[in-house]
């Protein structure tokens, strides 16, 4: 099928676009719930800093940022070489950065292109690392950003494309003369001027890890939707990547579940279903089609429509035939299992799978658990593995297969978190708060300890209301992870405290609650009474507390 047949589904979008108003994924890795008992938080820091250095990819001459010092060095030496500066983020228990780590930074290719730039690794737990986060504006781990020499922002890498698309599009980037924000400035304004190498760049930008750098909230569906159509014939397949992106942040907002009108969904689905039976359209598309199936279906038809079961059996025998196929990563290949489980469940997301599906899962996990070897692949094919277990109603041989893993990983508190939504969705709570706990215990890592513990609280007020000493207990052994953390109120850390106290200003309903939250307030106020007259965290702080008296929401960070 030419690609030319994409043009159906672009011109679908744009006479869609005015229902569109999308706000971009935010692809933070499911959040670890954490533990926290009476007793003090355990020192953790020392040994996940061991963690990042042992996890350091070899051959890569990468700068561990720790604070404004190193990153100023960095682009002094990028000036100096008149080299683009790479910057990565993420963290060493993060499945997706895993996944980037085993199939891309491993690669020697990406190695010996790692030369022509001077590379930041970012991560999350190092000293330092929430404020620079918010330097860099990244959030969802992992992100991959190009900087200028001079420190202007060239592009945003999508880190979820296979290896060789990602080291295209990286090529591209490192070869691109403006940033992605002007050229962007000029698609709006003069389409025509653009060359079919600025539609790639468009086309490839991670707009999931944009942080309304490009564009602003709830302005991602129709900005996509009249780039897509804009793109002219001799960039057809960015043009048909940009429409896939355009539907995918429309499905994401406030429209979820809506399909678009007869004549709009007509068309993009004739669109859809020639991509889908095109092999090459499929593989330059492969994350959106092992990510997005379920939502795509959703979007271009009706429920209990002969164009949802025509369009659903058609992402099917796409998804079957990618898991199948070896020349995938095995995270992709878990990936459309993934998505093969939500097509079947399109409808009802607890509905039994057939006895044949559930054994293609059976063997499929079964085939990643004896063919991955490597420690840092597991931490993100095995968890999917798991994850897809439980999706398939297979909650005991989820079980089996993440105990076995927590043996082995070197991150075993993320099956944890995994173990405990088992527990919960089996009706356990008391083992699900559990797992909630011993995550939290064994969790390492400054901020990642703040994130783990600020869902252990939210798990016990969902689980246990009841059982105030336990939560105030819990909540003020988070808090002290705070204590001697230079960023503590910067960027992720900020938006856990904001969860932690959101859920609990909710509970406060009672006299005995209310006491608790005010205790666990004046130790906060007593924190931030700590901090330095000109600290911009200090504002950050403050709302936090306030918020905990059911106050508006804290600011997400020390800087917004």
């Amino acid at each position: 099928m030419p690609r030319s047949s994409s043009i159906p589904l672009r011109l679908a979008l744009v006479a869609s676009a005015v229902l569109a108003a999308a706000c971009s994924r935010a692809p933070e890795p499911a959040a670890a719930p954490a533990a926290a008992t009476a007793s003090a938080p355990v020192p953790a820091a020392p040994s996940a800093v061991a963690q990042i250095a042992k996890h350091q990819d070899e051959g890569i001459a990468w700068i561990k940022a720790t604070g404004p010092e190193e990153v100023e060095r960095a682009f002094a030496q990028a000036r100096g070489a008149n080299k683009p500066v790479f910057v990565y983020w993420g963290a060493v228990w993060c499945p997706p950065c895993n996944q980037v780590k085993a199939t891309i930074f491993n690669r020697d290719d990406f190695i010996e292109k790692s030369r022509a730039f001077v590379p930041i690794y970012l991560d999350g737990d190092l000293p330092g690392a929430q404020k620079l986060g918010e330097k860099f504006k990244v959030r969802g781990y992992p992100t991959m950003i190009l900087f200028r020499p001079d420190g202007s922002e060239l592009t945003r890498l999508p880190g979820e494309v296979d290896a060789r698309k990602y080291l295209q599009v990286l090529s591209l980037g490192l070869g691109q003369a403006r940033p992605v924000k002007e050229v962007l400035g000029q698609a709006l304004r003069q389409p025509k001027r653009l060359s079919a190498e600025d539609w790639r760049l468009l086309a490839y930008y991670s707009w999931d890890t944009d942080e309304q750098q490009l564009l602003a909230p709830g302005k991602q569906a129709d900005t996509l939707a009249r780039l897509a159509a804009e793109c002219p014939p001799t960039a057809a397949q960015a043009g048909q990547r940009l429409g896939l992106k355009a539907l995918v942040a429309r499905a994401d907002d406030e429209f979820k579940g809506r399909p678009l009108d007869a004549g709009s969904a007509a068309a993009a689905r004739d669109g859809a279903l020639a991509l889908l039976a095109d092999d090459a359209q499929v593989q330059d598309n492969l994350d959106i089609v092992t990510n997005y199936a379920a939502e795509l279906v959703k979007v271009l038809s009706a429920k209990g429509t002969p164009e949802r079961e025509q369009l659903a059996a058609a992402f099917a025998t796409t998804l079957d035939r990618l898991t199948a196929d070896t020349r995938l990563s095995q995270g992709d290949r878990i990936g459309a299992l993934i998505s093969r489980i939500a097509i079947a469940q399109l409808d009802d997301p607890k509905a039994a799978l057939s006895p044949v599906l559930l054994e293609h899962v059976r063997a499929q996990v079964a085939r990643a658990d004896r063919e991955v070897t490597s420690d840092v692949e597991r931490q993100s094919v095995i968890t999917s593995a798991g994850h897809a277990l439980s999706k398939a109603g297979l909650l005991d041989e989820s079980d089996t297969l993440l105990e076995a893993e927590i043996k082995r990983s070197h991150s075993p508190y993320y099956s944890m978190l995994q173990l405990a939504s088992n527990a919960k969705k089996r009706g356990d709570k008391a083992a699900a708060l559990r797992w909630y706990e011993r995550a939290y215990a064994e969790s390492k890592g400054p901020a990642t300890r703040v994130q783990w513990g600020a869902n252990y609280v939210t798990a016990l007020v969902d689980l246990a209301p009841q059982d105030a000493q336990r939560i105030e207990q819990a909540a003020a052994s988070v808090y002290a992870e705070l204590d001697g953390q230079r960023d503590a109120f910067y960027e992720r850390n900020a938006r856990s405290l904001e969860r932690i106290n959101a859920k609990l200003a909710g509970w406060a309903t009672t006299p005995e609650r209310r006491a608790a939250t005010q205790r666990l307030r004046a130790s906060l106020d007593q924190r931030c009474g700590t901090l330095p007259a000109g600290d911009a965290q200090r504002a950050t702080c403050g709302a936090l507390g306030r918020q905990l008296a059911g106050g508006k929401p804290a600011a997400k960070s020390a800087t917004t």
